[in-house]
C-alpha cells in the first residue's frame, strides 16, 4: 500500500507542476457540478436570516478544552486535538480519561494543537498527522508531524516531523488540515501577522499547502490567504475556502470570505479583501463586513440531513452560530444561521461529517473568548429533524 501510495504521490506532484487534470482518473468525485457564480455578494449587515430547516443538536461529549479537529479511524471512534497540546480519544460517545498524546506547545494567543487527519490507509498504517505551534529556542513555529497510533489506542509515537519553521505568530496560524480526494495532505497557514509573507512565494506562511504524507514534499498549492482555518473540495478541480478579513490591518475590520479556489489561484491577501478584484487574484463570492469569524468549513453530502446536501456548512466563532451556504444552479448564492439564540451553543470551531451522516460540531467557549460552563467545551451531534 505504501509503495502504490509514493508512486501515486509522485506522480501528482509532478501533476502539480504542469497543472491539474480534471478527468483523472485517479481522482473521485466529491460534488455537483460547479455553478457559474454571479460576482460577489457583501453582506453589509448582519450574517443573514435564520434558517427554516428544523435541526436537532444534542451535546454526545463534554469536559474537553477548546477542541479544535477531529479525525475518524475505520471502526467509528475518533480522535479530537485540544490546543493546550493534547490528542483525546472518543469512542461510542466515551471520552477517554487518557490523553492518546500529550505535546508541549507554544499555547500562546491562537497558537497550540490545531489541525488533525487521520491517514486514509489507517487501516494498514495507524498513521495520523497533526499540526501544531511548537518552541524552537526563543520563538515559536508551526509543525506538521506524521505519528503513529498504539494498537491499543492510548499512545501515539511519533514516525516524522514532516514540515517544521512555519511562520508563526501570537494569531493567524490557520491550522486545518485536511487528506484531499487526490492522496495529498492540505495544510491551511496563517500569514503569522505579517501580510507581506502570503504573497511571497518563497515562505510557507498565509497559503494552502499540498504535502506528500510519506516523504513530506511540499508545494504552494494556494497563496494569498490571511488566516484559513476551514476548506473543502467541492470536486476534484475546485476548493471551497474560508479566511479571516483584517482586524486592524489596512485599518479595517470585519470582511471575512469564502472563495472557489483551484490550483495556483492567489486568494489576494493583503492587495484585495472583500468583494474588491484585482487582476490575477481571486475575489470571493461570499464576504461579510462584520467579522464571523469561520471556524471550520464542510461540504455536506451525508443522509442524516437531506435539506443540506451540496451545502456549504461553516461554523462562526465571535458570531457563535452554523452557517449554511448555498450555491444554486442559477449562479446566485443564498446563506442562513443555525443554532443561534437559545438554540445556540457558543463559539463554534469544527464541523465535520460522522461515517453516519450527521454532523458533528465543537465549541471554543474556553478559548478565552467565550464563556466557559462547568462542562467545558462539547462536542454536538447535529441532524435534521
Amino acid at each position: 500500500m505504501k509503495v502504490k501510495r509514493l508512486v501515486l504521490m509522485t506522480a501528482l506532484l509532478l501533476i502539480g507542476a504542469m497543472g491539474c487534470d480534471d478527468d483523472d482518473e485517479n481522482l473521485i468525485n466529491r460534488g455537483t457540478s460547479l455553478p457559474s457564480l454571479v460576482g460577489c455578494q457583501a453582506v453589509q449587515d448582519g450574517f443573514g436570516p435564520s434558517g427554516a430547516v428544523q435541526l436537532r443538536a444534542e451535546k454526545v461529549v463534554t469536559g474537553l478544552e477548546v477542541p479544535w479537529a477531529i479525525g475518524f479511524l475505520p471502526d467509528g471512534s475518533y480522535l479530537v486535538t485540544e490546543r493546550p497540546g493534547r490528542v483525546r480519544l472518543v469512542q461510542n460517545n466515551v471520552l477517554a480519561p487518557q490523553s492518546v498524546l500529550t505535546l508541549y506547545v507554544g499555547e500562546e494567543g491562537e497558537g497550540g494543537l490545531l489541525g488533525l487527519a487521520v491517514d486514509p490507509d489507517f487501516s494498514d498504517n495507524r498513521r495520523f498527522y497533526v499540526y501544531y505551534t511548537a518552541t524552537d529556542g526563543n520563538e515559536n513555529v508551526n509543525r506538521l508531524a506524521r505519528y503513529r497510533l498504539g494498537d491499543a489506542p492510548t499512545t501515539a509515537t511519533l514516525e516524522q516531523v514532516l514540515i517544521d519553521q512555519i511562520p508563526a505568530g501570537t494569531f493567524h496560524n490557520g491550522g486545518r488540515i485536511k487528506f484531499g480526494p487526490d492522496g495529498a495532505l492540505y495544510v491551511a497557514t496563517g500569514d503569522a501577522r505579517d501580510p507581506e509573507l502570503s504573497q511571497d512565494p518563497g515562505s510557507r506562511a498565509g497559503k494552502i499547502l499540498r504535502v506528500n504524507p510519506d516523504s513530506g514534499a511540499t508545494e504552494n498549492f494556494i497563496s494569498g490567504v490571511r488566516n484559513v482555518q476551514g476548506f473543502d473540495w467541492w470536486n476534484n478541480d475546485a476548493l471551497v475556502v474560508s479566511d479571516h478579513g483584517p482586524s486592524g490591518e489596512l485599518g479595517l475590520t470585519g470582511r471575512d470570505e469564502i472563495s472557489i479556489a483551484r490550483q495556483g489561484n492567489n486568494l489576494g491577501w493583503p492587495n484585495i479583501t472583500s468583494c474588491q478584484e484585482t487582476s490575477g487574484q481571486v475575489t470571493p463570492f461570499l464576504s461579510w463586513d462584520e467579522a464571523l469569524p469561520p471556524g471550520g468549513l464542510v461540504v455536506y453530502g451525508g443522509a442524516l440531513l437531506p435539506s443540506f446536501r451540496d451545502s456549504i456548512l461553516v461554523t462562526a466563532l465571535g458570531s457563535t452560530h452554523l452557517q449554511r451556504v448555498v450555491l444554486n444552479a442559477d449562479g446566485n448564492v443564498t446563506h442562513e444561521m443555525y443554532l443561534t439564540g437559545s438554540s445556540g451553543f457558543g463559539r463554534l470551531r469544527d464541523v465535520v461529517v460522522a461515517p453516519d451522516g450527521a454532523l458533528l460540531i465543537t465549541t471554543s467557549n474556553c478559548d478565552g473568548r467565550g464563556s466557559c460552563g462547568a462542562e467545558k467545551d462539547v462536542i454536538l451531534r447535529v441532524v435534521e429533524e
